[in-house]
């Protein structure tokens, strides 16, 4: 027997057609994610990429009744605040009213009916894991008013170019479409978009990485003829 080989065959009860359970499936698959293109530069499957957990099974439709679930609640609500003419205030109060009086209700029949209330739930965080959470968010919080430092003090003109010109895009974006309706169609599209390019990845791929090398060779020209003669800075150095 060849030791070497990392795959083991086995035959079915009914002594029919063999079935090779192999470990390299597994390379063959990781292989083809580090060669050629891969959306975001990943190197792990789009499962693993979004974080493996329950919001990745959802997301990608490995529990459909929870996933079409998202869609229906998504839908619900974007009628409600979207499509009924409603003012937000008002239906958030009716919503937190109706709550309330159900919550009142179900606690006075238990009392009548002599069970024990349901207990509160508490919300249980670590030390440690407060310590890691604040750490981070200073960390971020930091770097973004180093950015916006950057961007006011005229430090790096590249980066205040980009981001004034993506204020404008969102601005313009914002005109077209209310907030409630951007919410609901990024939803659905985080809900369908990750689960369909899961099923056609390879072919998914293949096109984008053509787009990608297009685009690449449209922007180094642009580079090149535009961006690269644009000052980074236009604050002059006091030292100099």
């Amino acid at each position: 027997m060849d030791n070497s080989a990392d795959s083991v065959e086995r035959v079915d009860g009914n002594g029919g057609e063999t079935r090779r359970d192999t470990t390299a499936s597994a390379n063959c698959s990781s292989s083809a994610i580090a060669s050629g293109y891969r959306l975001f530069g990943r190197q792990a499957s789009v499962h693993q990429f979004m974080g493996g957990g329950k919001a990745a099974d959802v997301l990608l439709w490995k529990r459909r009744r929870v996933s079409f679930g998202v869609i229906v609640v998504a839908t619900v609500t974007w009628f409600i605040f979207e499509r009924s003419g409603l003012p937000f205030l008002t239906i958030c109060s009716d919503v937190l009213l109706v709550v309330t009086v159900l919550l009142f209700v179900q606690a006075n029949y238990a009392a009548i009916r002599n069970k024990q209330p349901q207990s509160l739930p508490e919300l249980v965080l670590s030390e440690e894991m407060v310590n890691n959470a604040a750490a981070s968010f200073r960390v971020k919080i930091n770097n973004v008013l180093l950015m916006a430092h950057d961007i006011t003090y005229g430090k790096d003109f590249r980066l205040f170019f980009k981001v004034v010109v993506s204020l404008w895009l969102l601005s313009a974006t914002g005109s077209y479409f209310s907030f409630f309706t951007l919410a609901y169609a990024g939803t659905i599209l985080s809900i369908t978009v990750p689960a369909l390019y899961n099923q056609y990845e390879e072919h998914i791929d293949k096109y984008c990485g053509m787009i990608h090398r297009k685009l690449s060779h449209h922007y180094k020209i642009v580079d090149e003829s535009v961006i690269s003669r644009i000052p980074r800075s236009l604050s002059k150095d006091k030292d100099a």
